[in-house]
């Protein structure tokens, strides 16, 4: 019998000095958390892409909450979200947030880019680029997999004939589809965006023609007839300065390959 009791008082014991060292770690660690984080955390889309610089959304509601950081760097939240983290946090309005859109270089769809080999592989698009390039017979263009659709947290690109297309009224910019596209296919620019060029093969014109429909044969047409002169060729592939274009369209509408597109 006093050996239970004994036992008793020890573990009690034991318990009690355990509970009182629990307490002052506790209060020793005690890390004061700024309670507008919380409200940040609301206030950000939750989709976690990186797109501010940071791992996910709070690690930018921290950030922001130290004032380490601008309120514009979040492209899945949009404008209302800047304008609600400028309200919470009493910041100027500033020039807001800059919106941009992702644009696939490419139009080698089933109807206009060859194939060189049929893939049963893994499908994805980083293993088919690792074996053997792809199975169209352009290495510059998209590989159709959907890398970039299934990590959009915008939902804004789609593959049709085993080529991406993004939804610029979806898109949000985030810049992710960047980070998983093995050819490099992908581009963020500024909106608006009026043309583009659905292109990236640098090679001569005659071999580009004999692999895709559609691909840019740097002709030069476009950069003679651009008054604005914000198109050139560059490495046997044309390429517009935004800086300078204006958006009149005329170089989509004189596209001899028509790889040059409007919005």
């Amino acid at each position: 019998m006093e050996i239970i009791i004994t036992a008793i008082i020890v573990t009690g014991v034991i318990g009690l000095i355990s509970a009182a060292m629990i307490t002052i770690a506790t209060k020793l660690m005690f890390v004061k958390v700024d309670p507008r984080v919380e409200k940040l955390m609301s206030i950000l889309p939750g989709a976690n892409c990186g797109a501010c610089g940071f791992s996910g959304c709070e690690g930018y509601a921290n950030a922001l909450a130290k004032g380490e950081v601008a309120a514009n760097l979040c492209p899945p939240g949009g404008n209302d979200t800047y304008e609600k983290i400028n309200e919470l946090l009493g910041l100027d309005a500033g020039e807001g947030l800059v919106s941009k859109t992702a644009i696939i270089h490419c139009m080698g769809d089933t109807d206009t880019m060859k194939s060189k080999m049929i893939y049963n592989g893994i499908s994805t698009c980083f293993a088919a680029k690792q074996l053997y390039g792809g199975q169209g017979s352009c290495s510059f263009g998209c590989l159709g997999f959907g890398d970039c659709v299934k990590i959009c947290p915008s939902h804004a690109i789609c593959i049709t004939k085993d080529i991406a297309h993004v939804d610029i009224r979806r898109c949000s910019g985030c810049e992710v589809c960047l980070k998983v596209c093995p050819t490099g296919v992908i581009s963020v620019e500024k909106m608006p965006v009026h043309v583009a060029i659905l292109c990236r093969n640098t090679e001569k014109g005659a071999i580009v023609k004999d692999k895709c429909g559609r691909g840019c044969i740097s002709c030069m047409k476009c950069v003679r007839e651009c008054h604005a002169g914000a198109i050139a060729v560059n490495e046997s592939l044309a390429v517009i300065d935004y800086t300078k274009c204006d958006g009149c369209g005329h170089c989509a509408e004189i596209c001899i390959k028509k790889c040059i597109v409007a919005y």
